[in-house]
């Protein structure tokens, strides 16, 4: 395996700042990558993280709230995103839209505060919707770093995140082929959640520019879905299991692989871009079309089972689960459900139902 190199986010948020830009906080899950980059903004997103004590953010927040929340809210409230410039809220679910009403009306932070509306479908006026959602979002920034991109800046910016888009899909097309262990795979996927766009691109292009024909693994290949792979020592209790995740449903991961767009318009092709990503829960997808995604993916990976690995309490995702689960049952493609909490770690408990369901799906090959 190689050896990958990974910049800390700390150092990547120091040297942008250093340089003058600014940096924004982005909470889950989509959001417009290339117009704060336009403005030299760089996104850093934030899920939860894991691992802090939530007591500061589970003093504002009712106990059925997900640790993702939780935790946000007393990372931000214990200082520790001091470093941001802006807090960028997305409206992914009930418990996000909290989050920022609460942060907007009550405990107000120091930053700009900036929620995003997405919509709930892929029809043009979905379309229209998000594109004067970002043209405001536009003008907030414009009014709040005095600067005004052109269209033509825009455009670069985008052209930039497609590029990188681009190797982070060749990234999950090609992992079998990659001279990466299942964690620094999944280390380099989830940098893209910081990194910007073109020291993603040189690391990434390394380890794609790598990859050989290697024969198939002789592991048990899995599908995980859910919000976010949390501890990434689950890819290493994985690996011990002589399980391989062939493929990947995550909110964070692979429902995130933005195709190039095609309208010339910049607000729009950022628009375009979100709502033809994979079905997702949380912007409300049909469940046919979570479904059919899902067995697709199954059968061109050949994945033999599905992990749905959740956060406890994502409503979105819990939602879909039973029809979900119903209809993979009749394409006869087993699964099964794990809820954990940020700050669990990889329980015994979790390892156990894993190790079990990779030793079930094992025997029916």
């Amino acid at each position: 395996m190689e050896t990958l190199v990974i910049p800390h986010r700390l150092e990547i948020i120091r040297t942008h700042k250093a340089h003058g830009g600014w940096v924004a906080a982005v909470l889950p899950i989509h959001y417009p990558r290339a117009l704060f980059r336009a403005f030299d903004i760089l996104p850093v997103e934030v899920w939860g993280p894991p691992r802090i004590d939530p007591t500061l953010g589970s003093a504002h927040l009712q106990p059925y709230v997900c640790s993702i929340v939780r935790n946000a809210l007393a990372y931000l409230l214990d200082g520790r995103l001091n470093v941001a410039d802006f807090i960028v809220v997305p409206h992914t679910c009930d418990s996000l839209q909290g989050f920022a009403s609460i942060l907007i009306d009550f405990v107000k932070p120091t930053q700009p505060v900036l929620p995003i509306y997405l919509p709930r479908g892929k029809r043009l006026s979905d379309l229209i919707f998000l594109t004067d959602e970002f043209k405001a979002l536009y003008r907030t920034l414009a009014e709040l770093t005095h600067r005004e991109p052109s269209p033509a800046d825009l455009m670069a910016a985008i052209e930039r995140e497609e590029q990188a888009d681009d190797l982070l899909a060749q990234l999950h097309h090609d992992r079998r082929n990659l001279a990466l262990s299942q964690t620094d795979l999944y280390r380099l996927i989830r940098s893209r959640e910081y990194l910007p766009a073109e020291t993603f691109v040189e690391i990434a292009g390394a380890v794609v520019q790598s990859a050989r024909s290697l024969p198939p693994p002789n592991d048990i290949p899995i599908m995980l879905s859910g919000i976010v792979p949390e501890p990434l020592t689950l890819f290493d209790a994985l690996t011990q299991m002589n399980a391989y995740v062939a493929a990947d449903d995550f909110a964070a991961c692979g429902r995130r692989l933005y195709e190039r767009g095609s309208r010339q318009d910049p607000f729009e092709r950022m628009a375009e871009r979100i709502l033809l990503a994979p079905p997702d829960s949380t912007r409300g997808s049909s469940m046919q079309d979570r479904l059919n995604h899902l067995t697709t993916l199954a059968q061109t990976t050949g994945a033999r089972g599905i992990v749905f690995y959740d956060v406890k309490f994502c409503e979105p995702e819990l939602f879909y689960l039973p029809v979900l689960r119903e209809g993979l049952q009749r394409a006869n493609l087993p699964s099964v459900v794990i809820e954990f909490d940020l700050n669990d770690g990889l329980t015994q408990q979790t390892q156990t139902r894993l190790e079990a369901f990779i030793e079930m799906i094992g025997g029916t090959q």
